[in-house]
């Protein structure tokens, strides 16, 4: 089955009635803690309520905040592989040029999103201690999932923000919310507890039923993953080469097929984010699920909204972003990836509003001359894949893929002293899918590893990322660059609710 994320509405409301002293009347309309987390159907669909928070990193909202794809600003426009496109990119030209600053809304709501879906977390874990119908099994592998997700959620925090809070346990006070900083070895060491957890409660494989959820395999790759930022090198190997050796994952032969909307959950996804499916209701702010108008069961993104071409480009598509040249000239000659990943002069271009259009692309739609096709090509313009206006897609966000573990894997040896052969092996076979011979191998292997992870995960949420923790910002942006932006700031609205307990990031 294609989902897992069929979500309970009144599971993100239970918290309301779990903390603080409460009157003694309970609503008949509602579902309470003492009601709830009785059997493993409850668990579940808490389980999924976390699961959800990472889905509206991508959210619409008109409310809260006022989001407008905010997780796409951070981890892509603020890169050299994409601009704020000079035809309809107004909102995003001040992140494009590094101008980066404590109330800009997409630090908040991603912010917001992050400690929302640990929260949910560590409800999950709270509650099993409770009285339920669970098994021990049920519990050994809800406990796994939950402590994955929160680890998932702190690994994310520390990668944008360096030294955010850590959040182990439900608070009841309602004084006594805010928290500290936290050291970056603290961080490190409660989120390998929990991805080792995770590790060994978590099944190695689910049921179709339950095709998305994460399994033992999904752990160990983060294992591998978080100690190569931590630059624990054999930890990492390890790890990784368990992955790439004996996992379960192999590379999909074809890259157009990797990111197709009938080839969700493949044998090259780790980690993939579940969306839903068309619904009645095609009002893109109702799929996020900060908003108060009722929540449908699985939600989509605005993918298409903000990514296809604007400037007179069919479907009345209002795109924000466009590729960079500089991002077009890091390919090689023959680099198949190329022609998946950006629209450019010379293609037929696709777009789906309820109508499938098919026709020449214009350069002239873009103001660098290219738009995204990854996620938006041939195989993606078709009925099921988008709301009937248009404003929704529901093809998965391909977060964690194989190929990405075996460059995690290959950096892993080159920086850690070990077999420079195997990893160069390893860049190989990636190269080897894109149409491309092997890498020379006289090269520097860290500028081979460096450039064969920006063309094989362009325009997926990495880049700005691995720019950071290699510390490359002034060679990447020269003199734009502060070393303040290896990480973000926290939002001021959570430094004025801590009362000073939070630390800004310095320069900020």
């Amino acid at each position: 089955m294609k989902k897992i994320i069929v979500f309970f509405a009144f599971v993100s409301l239970l918290g309301a009635f779990s903390c603080g002293d409460q009157l003694d009347l309970e609503p008949l309309d509602r579902v309470t803690t003492n009601q709830f987390y009785k059997t493993r159907t409850d668990f579940d669909g808490a389980v999924f309520a976390s699961y959800s928070s990472i889905q509206d990193f991508w959210g619409t909202s008109t409310e809260t905040l006022g989001e407008r794809g905010e997780f796409w600003k951070i981890s892509l426009a603020i890169t050299d592989d994409v601009a704020a496109d000079e035809v309809n990119g107004t909102s995003s030209r001040d992140i494009d040029n590094l101008l980066l600053r404590s109330n800009d809304v997409p630090f908040g709501a991603v912010y917001t999103q992050i400690y929302e879906g640990i929260y949910r977390a560590n409800i999950v874990i709270e509650n099993l201690d409770g009285e339920n119908d669970l098994t021990e099994e049920d519990k050994t592998i809800i406990n796994a999932e939950a402590k994955f997700l929160r680890a998932w959620f702190h690994f994310q925090a520390m990668k944008m923000f360096g030294t955010p809070p850590l959040a182990l346990e439900i608070r009841t006070g309602i004084n006594d919310q805010a928290r500290p900083n936290a050291t970056q070895e603290e961080l490190y060491a409660a989120i390998l507890a929990d991805l080792a957890e995770a590790e060994a409660g978590l099944p190695a494989e689910w049921d179709g039923s339950n095709t998305g959820r994460v399994t033992l395999w999904t752990a160990k790759a983060y294992i591998g993953k978080v100690n190569v930022w931590k630059e624990d090198w054999p930890t990492a190997i390890t790890a990784l080469e368990e992955v790439v050796n004996s996992g379960p994952y192999v590379l999909v032969p074809d890259y157009e097929q990797l990111f197709a909307y009938t080839n969700e959950n493949n044998s090259e996804s780790i980690f993939e984010i579940q969306y839903g499916g068309p619904f009645s209701d095609d009002n893109l702010w109702v799929f996020d699920d900060t908003h108060s108008e009722d929540f449908k069961a699985s939600q989509g993104t605005a993918r298409g909204n903000y990514w296809d071409a604007a400037g007179g480009a069919p479907g009345g598509k209002q795109g924000q972003w466009v590729p960079t040249q500089d991002l077009v000239d890091a390919y090689e000659a023959g680099d198949e990836r190329l022609g998946v990943t950006v629209y450019q002069e010379g293609d037929m271009y696709y777009s789906f509003d309820g109508t499938r259009y098919e026709l020449d692309y214009d350069p002239a739609w873009s103001s660098t001359g290219y738009t995204l096709k990854k996620y938006r090509g041939t195989l993606n313009a078709v009925v099921g894949n988008s709301s009937a206006n248009g404003q929704v897609d529901f093809n998965n966000e391909r977060w964690f893929r194989f190929a990405e573990a075996k460059l995690l894997y290959a950096e892993a040896l080159i920086r850690g002293g070990g077999d420079v052969g195997i990893a160069f092996d390893e860049i190989d076979d990636i190269r080897e899918r894109a149409g491309l011979g092997p890498v020379d191998r006289s090269q520097d292997p860290m500028d081979a590893l460096m450039q064969e992870r920006r063309v094989e995960l362009a325009l997926e949420p990495h880049r700005y990322f691995d720019i950071t923790r290699w510390g490359i910002g002034a060679e990447v942006f020269g003199a734009a660059w502060d070393d303040k932006y290896n990480v973000f700031p926290f939002p001021l609205t959570e430094i004025d609710r801590s009362k000073g307990l939070l630390i800004q990031n310095p320069g900020y």
